[in-house]
């Protein structure tokens, strides 16, 4: 019984870290011109281990059915132009 309020302190710790972890991104795409490309994390080809980094426009992204404001919270990393 000796060990249930050092138990209970553990377990309010972790419980109070858990609720300081910042929270996800929930932001769109940065706007930009109609040249501008969006840089995204993709997983890796297959045959290959490494996951890549791919810049298109938001038309060429569009194209491969890529919600590029939905993903970019996820996936996002720069934009170039």
């Amino acid at each position: 019984m000796a060990q249930l309020p050092l138990i209970l302190g553990l377990v309010g710790i972790v419980t109070s870290q858990a609720a300081l972890a910042d929270p996800p991104p929930t932001t769109a795409a940065p706007s930009g011109t109609t040249e501008t490309r969006y840089c995204l994390h993709v997983g890796p080809v297959t045959g290959n281990l490494a996951e890549t980094i791919e810049c298109w426009t938001r038309a060429e992204w569009a194209e491969q059915g890529v919600d590029i404001d939905k993903e970019w919270s996820k996936e996002g990393v720069r934009t170039i132009g």
